[in-house]
């Protein structure tokens, strides 16, 4: 390749295995080429040098942007970093979200854009453009029923999107990559609704377990063991305030049953496992019972074994006797998943719904736990601690069901009425004696 350098070296001529001469020059550290479209050197020093000079007035005008990183790349970044430093901390799910949310709406709109020009507006319009799309697509409509029609992302999984371009972002500023973040807050944005979370009522509770409890007792051979966990689930969840997947990980050997110093009652203290790492929790005293009840139920026979002895009874043959095989210390508390018959007896008894239209799940054993705690005047930071959350959590979301956390004779507290200030002398001018100029009487006489 033939190379020739005009204006001291700024502007390279270059020359491949075709006969016209190409140009090089580089401007604000960022390199440009082009073609002079002439075979002749001296027709093309003179081209390569119009080029140069006109490419350096368009930088000086600002003509011509720096060429930065893409948002593609920093995603990359971001991806890399995120899967290794989070490992074990963060779980599968979760991470998958980040991809999925990059995948699907914020590399189409953002991905060919220098991280500099995801400003304030690109994000505004980013949601303009989201709002237009359809979010999930509803239930098909039964017989007779019109079909519902399609609706926007939700709330919730705007802000989602929104929290992983702000950890894109951070990843770009991290780097160097970006001086500073833009504000991605919502523009025009009102005060939310104080939602409060589903959960049952002292009377919506007495009618859940005594459901659970009639479920069991009406439930044939095949369903009474899950039908007896279930009941004990309710009544357990109801006692302690944990987490259903908290619930899911716990074993026997995470279980002991204590008696209270303070209140000389049995209690369980529990060994928790969830998304906050391990922590500790001190149930109330009705949760002990549903453990023994845990503790001494056998196993379920393998179905197909039912099955087998069912078919031998039939024929008339010996069957043998079944060994009943009770939990060990390793052992799940909850080893089925309870969630469909749960629903179902929800259903059935008219509770899946609260009277603000949310529906009911595992997780509103929790929220009734916090709530009748509260009700029940426990000391909010304790309760807090118990159920491995915040005070502000509790505060928020729970707090604000309980009428009896108000102390209605600290709100309506009335001044008392006092006698008003007896006159003893009226002083007018020229009366009452004279006033020196110290503001003492003369006419009176002091020992």
């Amino acid at each position: 390749m033939t190379r020739h350098e005009i204006l001291s070296g700024k502007v390279q001529l270059y020359r491949r295995t075709t006969r016209v001469w190409h140009c090089s020059a580089s401007i604000n550290g960022v390199q440009h080429r082009a073609s002079t479209r002439e075979d002749d050197l001296a027709l093309a020093k003179v081209a390569a040098e119009d080029w140069y000079l006109n490419l350096r007035g368009m930088a000086r005008a600002g003509l011509i942007q720096k060429k930065e990183i893409t948002f593609d790349k920093v995603a990359d970044q971001f991806e890399r970093e995120y899967v290794a430093i989070t490992e074990g901390q963060r779980s599968e799910r979760w991470v998958e979200g980040h991809r999925m949310r990059l995948r699907l709406h914020l590399r189409p709109f953002f991905g060919n854009l220098g991280i500099s020009e995801v400003t304030a507006g690109k994000v505004q319009d980013y949601r303009v453009h989201r709002a237009g799309q359809s979010g999930r697509k509803p239930a098909r409509a039964k017989d007779g029923e019109a079909q519902k029609p399609t609706r926007p992302p939700s709330r919730s999984t705007l802000h989602d999107e929104i929290v992983t371009l702000r950890q894109v972002l951070k990843t770009a500023l991290r780097h160097g990559w970006l001086t500073s973040l833009p504000d991605l807050s919502a523009p025009y944005r009102t005060q939310g609704k104080v939602v409060h979370r589903p959960w049952f009522s002292p009377a919506e509770y007495k009618a859940l377990y005594q459901a659970t409890r009639a479920h069991a007792q009406e439930a044939g051979p095949r369903h009474r063991w899950s039908a007896e966990q279930l009941h004990d689930f309710v009544l357990f969840m109801g006692n302690t305030g944990l987490r259903p997947d908290e619930a899911k990980n716990l074993q026997h050997r995470d279980v002991t049953i204590v008696r209270d110093a303070g209140t000389g009652e049995e209690i369980l203290e529990i060994e928790v496992r969830g998304k906050r790492g391990v922590g500790y929790c001190k149930s109330m005293p009705g949760a002990v019972f549903p453990y023994k009840r845990l503790l001494s139920r056998p196993k379920p026979v393998v179905t197909g074994r039912q099955v087998e002895r069912l078919r031998k009874e039939r024929r008339g043959e010996v069957v043998e006797a079944i060994v009943e095989i009770y939990p060990e210390p390793q052992d799940p508390l909850f080893p089925g998943d309870q969630v469909k018959m749960f629903n179902r007896v929800l259903d059935a008894y008219q509770l899946k719904y609260d009277r603000d239209g949310q529906a009911r799940t595992a997780y509103s054993l929790r929220h009734t736990y916090i709530c009748m705690r509260l009700m029940e005047g426990a000391d909010i930071y304790q309760i807090a601690k118990n159920c491995r959350t915040s005070v502000e959590m509790i505060e928020r979301f729970y707090a604000a069901h309980i009428k009896n956390t108000l102390d209605a004779s600290a709100i309506n507290v009335r001044r008392a009425r006092h006698a008003q200030n007896e006159i003893i002398e009226k002083v007018f001018h020229g009366e009452a004696g004279k006033h020196d100029e110290t503001g003492g009487q003369q006419n009176a006489e002091w020992d």
